[in-house]
This record gives C-alpha cells, structure tokens and sequence, in this order.
C-alpha cells in the first residue's frame, strides 16, 4: 500500500480519492476549500491537510485534478505549492485536463526536483470517478508510470502510457475532439427523427446496434429526446477543453473545422444560460 497524496476534491477528485482510501491505500487530501477536504476526511478516514506543500511532504505518489493550467502550476509551482515538499524519486499524478504545454513544463520543472512527472488526464465522467472505471491516458517516463500505474487501477479500468510527456493530454484531446462532434450528429438525427414524427427510442434501441452506436447514443440519446440535461459533463468545461485542441491544433497544424463549429454551438449554450447544464445539451439549439 502507498503513502500518497490527493490534490484537488472536485467531482472527479473526490471519488478518486475515495477509491484510494478504499483499496487501503494511506491518502491525505487537499482541498482549495477546507471544508470540503474535512469532510472528505470524516467519511473516508484519510487525513486532511492545509496546503498542497503539506499534503504533499514525504508522499511516494501525489495525485492532482484541479481545474485548468493556472490552477495546477498555483497546486505544484505556487506558494506552499506541492513541489516544494516533494522527496526525490517521487511521482506527481496530474488528472487535470490541461494543455500540453502546460504537462511538458511541470515535467521540466519537477525534473529539475528530482520528481517524476506524469501527465494524466481521464476519461469517464461523474460516474465513471464514482464507479472507479475511468480510462486514464498517461504521458511521461516508463518507470514513473510503472510504479503509479497500479495505484492508479484503483479507480481506472484502462490505465495506458500514450507517450513522453504531454501525451496524455494530446490523447484527451482527440478524445474531446471525437466526443464533440458525436453530440452534433446524434443532436441533428434526433432532432431529424422528432420531425420526421418517428418514435425516437424504438428508432435509437434500433441504430444502436449498428454502425451508428456509440457510448453517447446509448447513454444520452433517451435524455436528449426527453430534453433533460441536468447531468454529466457541463458545457462549461466541455468548451475549456475545445479551446486547448483548438490551441494545440494551431500550433501542430491539424485542420479541426468541425471542432471550431461544435465549439461555437457550445458558445450558444452557454449565452443561453446552460453552461451547466450536460454537454448533451447541444440539441437546445435546433428547436
């Protein structure tokens, strides 16, 4: 069992480290907002600290899923920041949906600290964290990712090392890029059905089980033609994830049209008042 860390007790990060303490692992968690590590402490048994630099101190593995770059280089880099405690030969474990740039330059940095670094992001969902079945996309080196990859199992049914560092974070993003462009169509043959005056979920239990099925028709397509999106992954983050391809996409050059178009739908969802309601939500703007 490992000595180890969980920074960041959002909705993904909070059931993770849930799983971690169940598996027996020794997990000490920090939260942005105390009150919320403590009872996380109270109902897992697991100790709560003030300040990542605290969490951190003497940990084999610190665990990370905060919000977006600036909040994870404020986690590792900032005051009381986790790096600046962490022993030489540990591993940091960033969850995060992050930028590229952002993982190669925590990799850098912790490196110059004699710490590994490991970026990797999730997939999965609310229920996917409860569930302990996320599919985990790591980047970084082979031997880091080896000693973290079976503490990671604990809440990750596929728990794969892409590449080098920022790998991980590439491969969400083909992720988000595939999953956004899934929800347009399934919204337009929905919203096409409904017209057409068909029954939509004998025409979705039909399509599913051809060439057209996919996790979103199967989990979201009842929901969608029922209008209800008071669930899932909120558009809001959805559209922070699009903006890091769209960057990362000028950068390296990938032609992403339909990912540009998906994006400024979501934009339209959100001046709608949904920016929490499930990225599903997309079919709003056809009716």
């Amino acid at each position: 069992m490992a000595n180890v860390a969980f920074l960041g007790l959002g909705v993904m990060g909070y059931p993770m480290a849930g799983h971690l303490a169940s598996k027996g692992h020794d997990v000490t968690v920090y939260n942005r907002t105390a009150a919320k590590a403590r009872k996380w402490s109270e109902e897992k048994g697991g100790a709560s600290a003030p300040t990542p630099a605290a969490a951190a101190s003497e940990k084999e593995i610190v665990f990370c899923c905060v919000g977006n770059d600036d909040d994870l280089r404020a986690v590792t880099l900032g005051e009381d920041g986790a790096f600046s405690t962490m022993s030489s030969g540990s591993v940091f474990v960033d969850h995060t949906t992050a930028s590229a740039e952002v993982a190669r330059e925590l990799y850098a940095a912790a490196a110059e600290r004699g710490i590994a670094f490991i970026d990797a992001p999730v997939s999965g969902g609310e229920a996917g964290a409860v569930n302990g079945v996320l599919t985990v996309m790591c980047g970084g080196d082979e031997e880091a990712f080896s000693r973290a990859q079976p503490v990671m199992e604990c809440y990750g049914q596929s728990v794969r090392l892409v590449g080098a560092a920022g790998s991980g974070q590439l491969a969400k993003m083909v992720n988000q890029i595939c999953i956004g462009g899934l929800v347009q169509a399934l919204s337009e043959g929905i919203h096409f059905a409904q017209k057409a005056e068909l029954d939509v979920e004998l025409v979705l239990e039909i399509i599913t089980k051809g060439a057209a099925g996919s996790w979103q028709m199967e989990n979201r397509g009842k929901t969608m033609n029922d209008d209800q999106f008071d669930f899932g992954f909120a558009v809001d983050l959805m559209r922070k994830d699009l903006n890091i391809c769209l960057a990362e996409a000028r950068r390296n050059g990938a032609s992403l049209p339909v990912t540009a178009v998906v994006d400024q739908f979501y934009s339209d969802i959100q001046k709608a008042g949904g920016g929490r309601w499930d990225t599903s939500s997309l079919i709003r703007r056809l009716k």
